[in-house]
């Protein structure tokens, strides 16, 4: 099995998984896209319900859906005049996500801590 040590030792379509990997992990990398796709994983949602459940602007909402749709992480459809979004993969992510929760509960502080990413960071 390869290691991710460096870019140098990994082929061309080793490099091209990690790259796909890092923007699947941006994809995720933000608080409100985070906690956007946590509310998903209770059903869909229209942009107004999101706004309102989470407390946060229609513009960041929309920011944000726009992001998770380009990076095929939730989908939408219509509902009369209203964009319904879900999430594409439901099972997927929140393995994902418990597979977080697991590593997040073995690295303790660590991951807060972090000085280039943790809440220490500038």
């Amino acid at each position: 099995m390869t290691t991710l040590i460096d870019d140098f030792s990994l082929g061309s379509g080793e490099r091209a998984a990690a790259d796909a990997a890092a923007c699947l992990f941006n994809g995720f990398a933000d608080r409100s896209r985070l906690v956007i796709v946590q509310h998903l994983l209770l059903g869909e949602h229209r942009v107004v319900d999101l706004t309102g459940h989470l407390d946060l602007a229609q513009s960041t909402v929309s920011k944000h859906l726009a992001c998770l749709l380009d990076c095929g992480i939730v989908q939408v459809r219509a509902r009369g005049r209203a964009s319904v979004y879900s999430l594409a993969h439901p099972e997927a992510i929140l393995d994902l996500l418990s597979a977080a929760e697991r590593l997040l509960g073995l690295t303790g502080d660590a991951v807060t801590l972090c000085p280039r990413f943790g809440r220490g960071s500038s």
